[in-house]
């Protein structure tokens, strides 16, 4: 028999919360669905741990489940469970105070936005659990008994600040919560969860993987319930039909012996939408403090918008198998947002929001240990497999060089990883450690050149020397080459060095050096004049004239200080409308080319004749044109030239 009815107050903190909640306009009110069912797995969970330690006596634990039950007549809508269950003192313990769900933050939070958008953003964030149940419930009524106990309690409000507590007899082990619905409003966001579809969509969505059934009368079965147009008494006799909305087939909880690489790609496909098997499968557990189980997965091919800013990146969030956000930029860094997957967190409170996800010292460990598992899978590959590491390259390469950036803390794991077209071989590209390998006795640093295309550096004038002498160059053309490649100081002990940039010495041998010094000073004398000379006409261009040792064919070069900003990464800024102050660099001259010994001797002759200010010019020109340069005033060169090669005929 039940007993009288008595009614209580929330706290005020609780109602608050309430009055936000049930007030606000909510950006998906679907999460009541997962809040609730979650709380049953909880309820679940717990009984069975009990169960299992002995402590709860007569409790049945043979068809552990969770129930959804519509009511179209009455417009309720059921979540029952056969769980653990509550108390009278537990009822009003957990529902009404928030001592323990973190809410008194959330309303601290609240209060300190200024604005209304953030205000209902963190509302959405926060796990406000079974207070969800009054976004689209006018009135909630909780039944439960606690296992080992006879007694069970009534709890039921309108969320208007008070509620009823009242003992009941009969009830079995479990709770369950009935929402008493409000009307479908699609304006505010609350659709019809008397449909059977839309049960489905959100249970398939945020509670897939519950390890406890979720089981619900079959679509167009009235059962027990009464008689369907055109059935039997009969039928009406039968027990209803029940069918299983979740699969409970978490991948990732699994023991990797006990997956096939079929489940493995179905899963790929299902959460990536991607019709192609994965490349590379990371399944990983972590146990200790902070529990969690990942996995992850290398696409075989790079998603067309993997340069886009508007690309959603990140991986799914679980917290006990509970879907909590879809791409969780926290867990995986920009550079690795190709990367698909899944990450199942044991002991993340659902009352963390994405802001504070971005700062927790948990979530930055859990993403430190995703990062070094998938640099390291992808390690293995390019040691074991070659050619599907290509493929990978061929697909990725351009994102992972963004990690020499943005991760200085892995720049060396990233550093094995580059791929790089360079001198030694046309067609195959090398890595840095078969580069190392390959380099002359006594040469310490590795050279590189950057440049828009791999014609425009393998035919600039600096690689002449190097060509000559048989030194290998990395050709770097990518945009993102001519950022890292300044950043990063040194791979295994040998520093980068673009050849572009300051003064470069090739010579191999002591008596090379001696006989390479000797003829240095001679030609020093030799242009003694000229080069002053030329640093003077072309002062608006260059920094100085000087003479060069990387020149073999070609008469003269543009070089940059070891610290100059390139011109391409120069030309890069200010095509993003960032205006760069110009830069002034050398310009190197080849003394032993017939044009430049000409105009030696010319200026010798006639230091003022107004003819040679444009041949100086003429050859910055040409410098500047064969590094893939723009000119400032190209009609001016057009027409100096035009009236020399007029004048030579």
């Amino acid at each position: 028999m039940a007993s009288s009815v008595e009614t209580l107050e929330f706290q005020a903190e609780t109602r608050q919360l309430l009055r936000l909640v049930i007030h606000s306009i909510y950006s998906n009110k679907d999460i009541f669905l997962r809040e609730l069912i979650s709380n049953s797995s909880d309820a679940l969970d717990k009984l069975r741990l009990e169960s299992l330690a002995g402590s709860t006596v007569g409790a049945d634990t043979s068809d552990l489940h969770i129930a959804l039950e519509v009511d179209r007549d009455a417009r309720t809508l059921t979540v029952r469970d056969n769980g653990i269950g509550m108390s009278r003192d537990e009822l009003v313990d957990l529902i009404g105070t928030i001592a323990k769900s973190g809410t008194a933050g959330l309303l601290e939070k609240i209060k300190e936005s200024q604005d209304a958008a953030a205000a209902q953003s963190l509302i959405g964030q926060f796990g406000v659990g079974f207070y969800s149940a009054f976004m689209v419930a006018d009135k909630v009524t909780l039944r439960t008994r606690r296992a080992g106990t006879d007694a069970g309690t009534r709890w039921e409000s309108d969320g208007e600040g008070t509620y009823e507590l009242q003992a009941v007899d009969g009830l079995p082990v479990g709770t369950s919560v009935t929402l008493h619905l409000k009307p479908v409003d699609g304006e505010d966001g609350l659709a019809d969860y008397l449909a059977g579809w839309k049960i489905r969509q959100i249970v398939k969505q945020y509670s897939d993987f519950i390890r406890w059934p979720i089981r619900m009368a079959a679509e167009g079965v009235q059962g027990a319930q009464g008689v369907e147009e055109g059935g039997t008494d009969e039928d009406a006799d039968a027990a209803p039909a029940v069918e299983t909305l979740n699969s409970m087939k978490a991948l990732w909880a699994r023991p990797r012996s006990e997956v096939t690489e079929a489940e493995y790609t179905e899963f790929y496909q299902q959460i990536s939408h991607d019709w192609l098997a994965p490349a590379e499968t990371i399944h990983m557990r972590a146990e200790g403090t902070f529990e969690y189980e990942a996995l992850l997965f290398v696409p075989a091919q790079a998603p067309f918008d993997l340069f886009s800013r508007e690309t959603k990146r990140g991986v799914q969030l679980y917290v006990k198998r509970v879907f909590i956000m879809d791409d969780c930029e926290a867990l995986m860094p920009n550079y690795l947002r190709f990367v698909k997957g899944v990450v199942d967190a044991h002991d993340l409170s659902l009352n963390i929001s994405r802001e504070i996800l971005q700062h927790d010292r948990q979530i930055q460990a859990v993403r430190r240990r995703l990062v070094k598992k998938v640099l390291g899978a992808l390690k293995t590959v390019q040691a074991k497999d070659t050619e599907r590491y290509a493929k990978l390259w061929d697909q990725f390469g351009r994102a992972l060089k963004e990690g020499l950036v943005e991760d200085p803390d892995n720049s060396q794991a990233l550093l094995e990883l580059l791929s790089l077209p360079s001198t030694h071989d046309t067609e195959r590209p090398t890595t840095l450690r078969e580069y190392v390998e390959r380099m002359k006795e006594g040469q310490d640093a590795i050279y590189y050149l950057t440049g828009e295309t791999r014609a425009t550096v393998e035919n600039s004038p600096h690689m002449e020397a190097f060509t000559a002498k048989g030194y290998e160059v990395l050709v770097l053309s990518d945009p993102i080459d001519e950022i890292w490649a300044d950043r990063i100081p040194a791979f295994d002990g040998h520093r980068f060095q673009s050849i572009a940039k300051g003064q470069v010495d090739l010579d191999e041998t002591a008596g090379e050096d001696q006989d390479a010094e000797a003829e240095r000073t001679r030609r020093e004398q030799d242009f003694a004049e000229l080069l002053p000379w030329l640093t003077s006409a072309l002062a608006e261009q260059v920094k100085q004239v000087r003479l060069s040792s990387r020149l073999t064919t070609s008469a003269a070069c543009i070089v940059g200080e070891a610290d100059d900003i390139s011109p391409t990464l120069e030309k890069m800024f200010r095509a993003t409308g960032q205006e760069m102050p110009p830069v002034r660099r050398t310009l190197e001259l080849n003394p032993g080319h017939p044009l430049i010994t000409a105009l030696r001797t010319s200026h010798a002759a006639d230091p003022g004749n107004p003819a040679l200010t444009e041949i100086a010019e003429l050859v910055y020109g040409g410098a500047l044109l064969a590094e893939g340069g723009d000119l400032p005033d190209p009609a001016r060169f057009t027409r100096l030239l035009t009236t020399h090669l007029t004048r030579g005929l």
